[in-house]
Order: C-alpha cells, then sequence, then structure tokens
C-alpha cells in the first residue's frame, strides 16, 4: 500500500491524461458528426455513410476508453484515500472526486451505447448528441480547480468549460478530419469538408483562447508567478505547445484555402500536419493533466522562486562536472541505521549528493550531443555519412554508464549487490530503463542500415521520442521546498519541450516530401544537440 501512495501522484496525472483524450476523442467525434457530416451527408453520398460508420466507431473506442480511465481512477483514488486516512474503503468511495469520476464513467458508457447503436441504424444519437458532448465536458469541469474557489467559481467554471470544450473539438476533431480526407473521393466534397472544418477549428481555437486566458489571469495572479512557480512554469510549457499547434494549424489553414482554389491538389502535407497536430495536441492534453495537479500560482505567494535564482540555476558554467566525488562523501555511504527512521523524501543531502547528480547529467548530455551531432553530420556530409549513420549506437554507451554510475548504492560502486537491489522498485526501474535503451539503439540502428524492413519500424523512434518527452512533462518533483522544486521543473521542462519538437519533426521528415522534408530532417538532430546541452550544463545548486 505504501508503495502504491508514493505512486499515486504520477500515476493519477498519467491517468487524468488518458481521461481528457479519450474524452477529447469523444467529444471531438460527436461534434464533427453534429456539424460536418451529418449537414453535409447529401452532398458526400455514399461516402458520407462510411465516414459516418468509421467515426461512430471511432467515438465508440474513445469512449470505452474513457468508462476504463474514469473506473480506474475512482478505484485508485478510493484505495489512496483510505491508505492515506485510514478509513473504511466504503468512507472513501463517498468522496466527491470519486463521484465525479463515477458520474463521467456513466456518461462515457452511455455515449458509447449510442455510438454503437448508431453504427447499426439508430439515430438517437443525432438528437442526442450536443446534449452528451456538452454532460461529459461539464462532469469534467467539476475535477478541476474551478470548484475549489471561494470567489469567481461560476466563472472559472464557465471558463473551464469554453477551454475543454475548445480542445475537444479542435484537437479531438482532427482524426476524423483525417477520415474524411481518406473516405471522401469526391474533390469537390473533400474541399468543402476541409472548408467547415477549417472554420470550426479557428471557432474552437477562439473558445480555448478565451477559456485559458481567464483562468491563467485568475490562477497566475502575477508576471513573476508565470516563471517562479511550477504551476506557472507548466503554464508557459503548455503556451510554448499551443504556439507550436497554431503554427501547425496555420500551416492547415493556407493548405486548406489552396484547395478550395484547387480542389483535386495534393494533401499530403495537410494529412501529414494534421498527424502532427494530434501529436502535439495529445501532448498538450497531458500537460493540463499535469497542471490540474498543482496548486495555483496565486496560492504560493511567498514561495517562488525569484527571476535571479532562476537565471543563476540555468546559466551555463564551465567547466561542467566529469569526476564523480568520492563514494565515501555521499549519503548513500552512511549507514542504513542513520536514515531508517526519516520519512521518504526527508533524507538528508550532502553537497556531494549533488555533486554525483550533476556529474550523472553532464556526461548522459555529452552522450546525447555526440547523437545529435552524427545525426547532423550524416546530413550535411556525403563523405561522413557512412559513418556517422551508425548513431543510434552511442545509445549503448548511455545505457553503460547509466547501469554503472547511475545509483550510487549498488553495485560495482555501492553496497547492494546486483541482485539484492532489484528488490527495490526505483533502482529495478533504472536498470529495467538501461536495457531499453540498448535494445532502442539497436533496434534503431538496425532499421536505419535496412535490416528491419517492417513499415512500421521508422515510426518507433520518433513516436517514443515523443512519448518520452510527453511523460517528462508529467513527471513532478515532489519536495518539501517548493521554491527548489520549481527550480528543478525550470531545467527538466526545456528538455521536455525540445523532445517534442525532435519527435514530430522526425516524423515529418518520415512522412513529407521534397523541401519540407529536408527541413525537418534538420530539426531533430538540432533539438538532440540542445537537450544534449541543457543536460550538459545541467545544475542542481
Amino acid at each position: 500500500m505504501q508503495l502504491f501512495i508514493e505512486i499515486y501522484g504520477f500515476l493519477s496525472v498519467v491517468l487524468r491524461g488518458f481521461i481528457l483524450a479519450a474524452q477529447s476523442v469523444s467529444v471531438g467525434g460527436l461534434a464533427f458528426l453534429l456539424l460536418l457530416v451529418w449537414p453535409l451527408a447529401d452532398a458526400l453520398g455514399p461516402s458520407g455513410a462510411v465516414l459516418e460508420r468509421r467515426a461512430l466507431r471511432l467515438v465508440f473506442l474513445s469512449a470505452c476508453g474513457l468508462v476504463a480511465a474514469e473506473a480506474l481512477a475512482a478505484a485508485s483514488l478510493t484505495l489512496m484515500l483510505a491508505g492515506t486516512l485510514d478509513i473504511p474503503v466504503r468512507e472513501a468511495a463517498e468522496a466527491r472526486a470519486v463521484a465525479v469520476d463515477l458520474m463521467a464513467a456513466l456518461l462515457g458508457a452511455v455515449v458509447a451505447l449510442s455510438a454503437w447503436r448508431g453504427r447499426r441504424g439508430g439515430v438517437a444519437i443525432r438528437s442526442a448528441a450536443p446534449v452528451l458532448a456538452a454532460l461529459l465536458i461539464g462532469v469534467q469541469a467539476g475535477a478541476t480547480h474551478a470548484v475549489s474557489q471561494f470567489e469567481g467559481a461560476l466563472a472559472l467554471a464557465g471558463a473551464e468549460l469554453l477551454h475543454m470544450g475548445g480542445a475537444a473539438v479542435w484537437i479531438g476533431g482532427i482524426p476524423y478530419f483525417l477520415m474524411a480526407l481518406t473516405d471522401v473521393a469526391d474533390p469537390r466534397a473533400r474541399a468543402e469538408i476541409a472548408s467547415r472544418f477549417s472554420v470550426m477549428a479557428a471557432g474552437a481555437v477562439a473558445a480555448l483562447l478565451a477559456g485559458g486566458l481567464l483562468m491563467a489571469a485568475y490562477y497566475v495572479g502575477a508576471p513573476e508567478a508565470l516563471y517562479g512557480a511550477s504551476y506557472g512554469v507548466m503554464l508557459s510549457a503548455k503556451i510554448v505547445l499551443f504556439l507550436g499547434l497554431l503554427f501547425l494549424g496555420g500551416l492547415n489553414f493556407l493548405a486548406v484555402r489552396k484547395l478550395r482554389n484547387e480542389p483535386a491538389g495534393p494533401l499530403l502535407r495537410t494529412r501529414r500536419f494534421a498527424e502532427t497536430e494530434i501529436g502535439v495536441g495529445l501532448t498538450v492534453i497531458f500537460c493540463a493533466a499535469s497542471l490540474a495537479s498543482l496548486p495555483p500560482a496565486r496560492d504560493l505567494p511567498n514561495d517562488r522562486a525569484s527571476f535571479a535564482e532562476i537565471v543563476d540555476r540555468l546559466e551555463p558554467r564551465l567547466p561542467v562536472r566529469l569526476d564523480s566525488p568520492d563514494f565515501e562523501a555521499l549519503s548513500a555511504a552512511l549507514p542504513a541505521e542513520a536514515t531508517k527512521d526519516l520519512p521518504p523524501g526527508t533524507q538528508p543531502r550532502r553537497a556531494a549528493d549533488i555533486a554525483w547528480s550533476e556529474y550523472n547529467h553532464h556526461w548522459a548530455g555529452l552522450f546525447v550531443v555526440a547523437m545529435g551531432v552524427m545525426a547532423l553530420l550524416e546530413r550535411m556530409s556525403r563523405r561522413l555519412a557512412p559513418i556517422m549513420r551508425h548513431w543510434p549506437l552511442v545509445f549503448i554507451g548511455l545505457a553503460g554508464f547509466l547501469f554503472l554510475r547511475a545509483d550510487e548504492s549498488v553495485w560495482p560502486l555501492g553496497r547492494l549487490g546486483l541482485i539484492e537491489s532489484l528488490r527495490d522498485p526505483e533502482i529495478a526501474q533504472h536498470r529495467l530503463l538501461t536495457l531499453l535503451i540498448v535494445a532502442f539503439g539497436l533496434f534503431e540502428w538496425r532499421v536505419r542500415l535496412g535490416r528491419v524492413t517492417k513499415w512500421w519500424a521508422p515510426y518507433v523512434f520518433p513516436i517514443s521520442t515523443a512519448t518520452a518527452a510527453a511523460f517528462l512533462l508529467t513527471h513532478s518533483h515532489a519536495l518539501t521546498n517548493l521554491k527548489e522544486e520549481t527550480l528543478i521543473e525550470i531545467t527538466h521542462t526545456p528538455l521536455a519541450l525540445v523532445g517534442v519538437a525532435a519527435g514530430w519533426s522526425r516524423w515529418l521528415e518520415l512522412r513529407l516530401d521534397g523541401e519540407a522534408k529536408k527541413i525537418a530532417g534538420f530539426v531533430w538532430p538540432v533539438a538532440f544537440i540542445l537537450a544534449g546541452l541543457m543536460l550538459v550544463f545541467y545544475r542542481e545548486a
């Protein structure tokens, strides 16, 4: 139970991210059917019926995912409350937040059943769609910061509705837009769909922006809170990702305008940019889930990092730390009796512990910089390309370094034996991670040499990179010192952002052609180099 309580914070953010994603796809599908497919049924002809069935199938699947995620969220919250408050499970299950999860699960089941019946010819979903979509968003708003505010709760709840509704119609509608581009063969009908979806997305962006601005003004409160508190840092990351989404949406807007004048024109870029919008949009949704787990910045006026402290932490300094401190200087060298009675997260941290952590980050950064430079040289020099294309093998060097140096308390440095250390869940995770890095590097290396020819194989690298970056955004550092927590978030959040850029630019390189493919092919190695440099100059004090 103690282990479950310790990981509950991360688990709840991941579950909330899945819930928001599934809800967005469900509501986005209902909006797409309501505003586009059903009104254009005559113009779409037989293609419209095919599109409707496929759209209802995706609504059904996403609603089922919503039911599962909400049920799991309710169960895990009940267990966590029972464990931390030492109360019966039945009493914990009566908490308001648990009730909100169960209501959302019930609504998700109604949506799934309606979509299933709609695929079999039922028409009830046509009249019920707007009500179901509004109820799904409305119930979810009951789990946000708005309902816990003493002042302005009604206005904030309205802003949440606008924000979540806009995100669902825009980001959740894109998969259905891609379906339409595939299913509808008539160029003029396809151009009409693209034009309507463009208007629909523009309205959704306006709603999302209006709700977001109102919430940001209230929850942040002051400009310095935007960078001095963890909530503000995460909100800033969300704004950067949102600007990236707007950029992609703008490219698609221009493509749609061109399609209106030339209905039979090429659709490749529109499709590829839309795919990338889905990926970045899902990252924004997980970022929103992480944001919902943090206290609003305005509630922490005395625990903010100052601008000078942030600059001091981020300022690159030489020399970087490539020598590790002696093991005997680390807290890991203390006898177990010295720390056994201390609560988790309160163990003393010596200057040598910080130096050890920085040493690990700096070496890891050198490996990442090497990968980025080699990938860049592969594109810039035909003479060096045959050697530089082996850059994925650097992952094996990184994994070897982490295996030997990441856990100071474990063999070959510490007192714990290799097998004995695997009883510790955290160390076991680190060991598993090194194995995954080795497997990942070897797999990508074989893909680049043409030894793995499955169609999906090249996409493992961009999807893995983008997913890891998204999870880094959800990873928080729960420390007793809130200012220190913010300073650590400030060093990790830019890493996540360049990871998102690297993953999705590699995706575009694989999926586009011509000049756009070349540009995307230069973006992700540069993003790797930037990430590596951030690690090389990483500091914890």
